[in-house]
């Protein structure tokens, strides 16, 4: 029986293993930024990125020993967690629908004017997709910033046993600034990621939280 036109219809739209990897991102990543703020409190390699007032208002002085403790734990949990996420997307086939394409590199401009709502159009070749050319782009992107955060923090973690990954990195102290710039890249991503899902509404969050979206036929 087909629906009638304006009835409210339930469409599937993310799977179990991909809501779960994907919140279980948001505790892991808050406390991992968290714990580097105090780990990086001891050792304020790139001068005047945190004032001295930040560390003062937010108690973070002299808690060096938290601050590893904390992050070595979560980053086990948040390395674990993107490895189950990445073998997913290998065994489902989800990849194909993520990893950009040509066609996303083409439709990158229009994508991009579309989600900031300047243009009211959208793009050709986007109806359909579970994904738009600047969302394939923004979150391979995150995934490929995050499998870097995990590398370069197990080369500064262990330069002396792993010397061959610091290398591969540039050396120790290239591997500790791409640590920090990964860290402050995903910072923003998850910012504009976050209001992106406030603009697009609540039957986009829904999607994330229950799996399936509710549109009308």
């Amino acid at each position: 029986m087909t629906p009638e036109t304006g009835t409210p219809q339930i469409q599937e739209k993310h799977a179990l293993w991909l809501r779960l990897t994907h919140w279980l991102n948001v505790p892991t990543l808050a406390l991992m930024v968290w714990s580097g703020i105090l780990i990086y409190w001891a050792n304020d390699v790139y001068p005047g990125f945190f004032p001295k007032w930040f560390y003062e208002t937010f108690s973070i002085e002299g808690r060096l020993a938290e601050g590893l403790m904390v992050h070595f734990t979560v980053a086990w949990i948040f390395a674990i967690n993107g490895m189950i996420y990445a073998a997913y997307l290998a065994v489902s086939g989800h990849w194909r629908e993520l990893v950009p394409t040509r066609a996303s590199l083409r439709d990158l401009w229009p994508s991009l004017l579309h989600d900031l709502g300047l243009r009211h159009e959208v793009p050709p070749g986007q109806w359909g997709q579970k994904f738009n050319p600047m969302q394939r782009i923004a979150y391979t992107s995150a995934m490929i910033l995050g499998a870097l955060e995990v590398l370069s923090g197990i080369a500064i973690y262990k330069p002396v046993q792993l010397g061959w990954l610091a290398a591969l990195l540039g050396g120790y102290e290239w591997a500790r600034l791409i640590h920090f710039v990964c860290m402050i890249s995903l910072v923003g991503f998850v910012l504009v990621h976050v209001a992106q899902v406030a603009r697009a509404g609540w039957n986009n969050f829904r999607a994330m939280v229950a799996g399936f979206e509710v549109t009308e036929k």
